[in-house]
């Protein structure tokens, strides 16, 4: 099964900031920003950025003299032992971010030995999760996070998916032709969010974006209760402008 990779900007973003921590991780007293930026070749308000992401996730921490210096997340998620215990409580963090600066339940989904899995999320009482009324892995046809993992796939990985898993109607709004969905997952720019306009479930709205790690087909969602739809597509974009840690936390 080959994937349909194209470089977003939250991939180029974890890039760099994975280049701001190989340098910083360098210095063990600590580095100042002009060292940084002449290491990296990244422009001031680029690195600003990137810094101030990077102290926001632990990864990176400032001393009284201004000098950077590898933070705790770092150190954690660096260990020999217990490093998938750190990484899952490295990315509740992101996503409990997430959930409050974008109003809306979150999800970490990823695409596994041909399945549709979600592995983590975000929810509280004024952002309530989907209600998983039909498997998720039966449902990719009609959901966000299943549009979006499809995106990632080749031609045939796509038909593949859909051969074992009959396309149901969920919603009068849900696409059960195979055709119709192969076109518009053909259609779809990897750099724009994917929507489930109440296809899923009556009374939801959601959007997913591509996080591609290595050779994984990830993607990071929200959900929002229907009366808040005007929302979507501005939470979707912030949502896609803040993948960057979570694709950064799955690369280190």
């Amino acid at each position: 099964m080959a994937l349909m990779h194209e470089p977003t900007t939250p991939y180029r973003s974890a890039q760099d900031a994975l280049r701001v921590l190989e340098s910083v991780a360098r210095h063990t007293t600590g580095v100042t920003g002009a060292d940084l930026a002449r290491q990296t070749g990244l422009g001031p308000e680029r690195l600003t950025a990137l810094l101030r992401m990077l102290r926001r996730e632990g990864y990176v921490e400032q001393s009284a003299d201004g000098t950077h210096t590898a933070g705790e997340a770092l150190a954690r998620l660096g260990a020999a032992h217990g490093h998938d215990r750190a990484l899952r409580a490295q990315l509740q963090n992101t996503l409990d971010r997430l959930r409050d600066s974008v109003g809306a339940a979150v999800y970490i989904s990823r695409y596994v030995d041909g399945e549709v899995k979600v592995t983590q999320y975000a929810a509280g009482p004024a952002t309530p999760a989907v209600h998983e009324w039909v498997d998720f892995r039966c449902s990719a046809h009609a959901t966000a996070v299943g549009k979006s993992l499809l995106t990632q796939l080749d031609h045939n990985g796509r038909r593949d998916h859909l051969s074992r898993h009959r396309m149901a109607r969920l919603t009068s709004r849900t696409i059960t032709s195979d055709r119709l969905l192969l076109s518009r997952l053909e259609a779809q720019p990897p750099t724009v969010p994917v929507l489930d306009l109440q296809e899923y479930a009556i009374g939801t709205v959601c959007a997913a974006v591509p996080i591609t790690a290595g050779s994984s087909v990830g993607c990071l969602a929200l959900s929002l209760p229907v009366e808040h739809a005007h929302r979507l597509r501005r939470a979707a974009d912030t949502l896609n402008r803040s993948a960057a840690p979570v694709l950064l936390s799955l690369a280190i």
